[in-house]
């Protein structure tokens, strides 16, 4: 096994458990190491810290895979590792559609599988584990003996990888039009078009929680996509609800949804940009009993922290003043950069502008099977927050 050497003074992040080696950090790499290839990684004085793959063209320069040095990463390997993913998921109840592998929180360094009822999308989003593409499908089938399996790699992330963006079967070719169940509804979902993996997975006990709000409420939805939280405010008793998107195909597909679970009567779905609608609303001075914001993370990288900053305050600031006195706010970000902490400091500022007191409710996160693992930060990414405001 080839080497690589760390620097003698670095941090105890890595000795301390986090799987990412940045360039930074390395003071050798064997001779023959090729990008993609397994190697050690070892301390300035020659003591075993992990094994992981490689990419000198990433700025994460290894992602480790295991801490034991007897264990030998081949198929074998990572049809264990999905196995004992997928024994937490089935502990917590997560069966039918859920994650059943979420990257690093897994020790499946940005390998990501989602479960659909019968049918598994998968993406492989670093040179590395994509590498290991074939032995995860062979895995994957061994496994769930799924009716299809689809991979989802059109994303930009691994650009940074020096990868092509790809998506396509992995399995024999079928509809990728499905159709899953959540809390008693029935969603539409297409798994070749549809946002991510084709479906928010990490939303889906949020979307529960929100049933002590609605009931007999008048509910906006902001950023609705296909009405998953708009269609689980009618099914839990709201009067009226209308939601909102910029995508046109997104409102289509949350009508389709109204009209699968027989609430068409009260949902109804608008196509246009949030932010000028919700300001126009303002200054018609029309209010709701319920505002939910779910918008899309506005920042993926820290650079734009800054501008994602702004975009949450606007988004916050405008739902705000659109909910009658009493009423209650449901707002969400989705980005890892910008932390719990900054996101409700957004929040409270985005009230003082407003000039509205708010009452928490209830701070959440991701459902569980998007596990969140200390110290590893950027798995704590989405906070879901409900606030009344006075």
């Amino acid at each position: 096994m080839r080497t690589i050497l760390l620097r003698r003074k670095i941090g105890q992040r890595v000795l301390g458990g986090h799987p990412w080696v940045f360039g930074n950090e390395i003071d050798r790499i064997d001779d023959g190491i090729v990008d993609g290839d397994i190697a050690d990684v070892l301390t300035h004085e020659g003591e075993f810290v992990g094994r992981g793959y490689v990419n000198t063209g990433s700025a994460i320069v290894v992602r480790l895979l295991t801490r034991d040095r007897q264990e030998v990463i081949d198929a074998g390997f990572f049809h264990r590792r999905i196995e004992t993913a997928w024994r937490y998921r089935q502990r917590l109840g997560y069966t039918e559609n859920c994650r059943v592998v979420f990257g690093e929180a897994d020790d499946l360094p940005q390998l990501i599988v989602d479960k659909f009822n019968d049918y598994l999308v998968v993406q492989t989003l670093a040179l590395g584990i994509d590498r290991w593409k074939p032995a995860i499908v062979e895995a994957l089938t061994a496994l769930f003996q799924p009716k299809g399996i689809y991979e989802r790699n059109d994303v930009p992330v691994r650009e940074l990888e020096g990868l092509p963006p790809l998506k396509g079967f992995l399995s024999a070719p079928f509809d990728t039009r499905i159709r899953i169940r959540e809390h008693g509804l029935q969603f539409h979902v297409d798994l070749d078009k549809g946002q991510k993996t084709g479906y928010f997975l990490d939303q889906q006990d949020n979307r529960r929680a929100i049933e002590p709000l609605v009931e007999g409420a008048e509910v906006l939805g902001a950023f609705c996509y296909t009405g998953t939280f708009e269609l689980h405010a009618a099914h839990l008793g709201a009067r009226q609800v209308t939601g909102l998107d910029i995508s046109a195909q997104a409102v289509e597909q949350a009508r389709q949804n109204a009209v699968l679970n027989g609430l068409e009567d009260r949902c109804r779905f608008l196509e246009g940009n949030a932010f000028d609608l919700l300001k126009a609303w303002t200054k018609e001075e029309r209010r709701w009993d319920v505002v939910m914001l779910d918008p899309p993370s506005f920042a993926r990288t820290r650079v734009n922290v800054e501008r994602a900053v702004t975009g949450y305050k606007e988004i916050n600031l405008r739902g705000m003043k659109l909910v009658k006195p009493g009423g209650f706010l449901v707002t969400s970000s989705c980005t890892s950069v910008v932390s719990p902490e900054l996101f409700l400091d957004v929040v409270d500022m985005a009230a003082q502008d407003a000039r509205r007191r708010l009452r928490q409710v209830e701070y959440r996160t991701q459902s569980a099977d998007h596990p969140i693992v200390r110290g590893l930060e950027h798995t704590h990414y989405l906070k879901f927050l409900m606030v009344q405001v006075l």
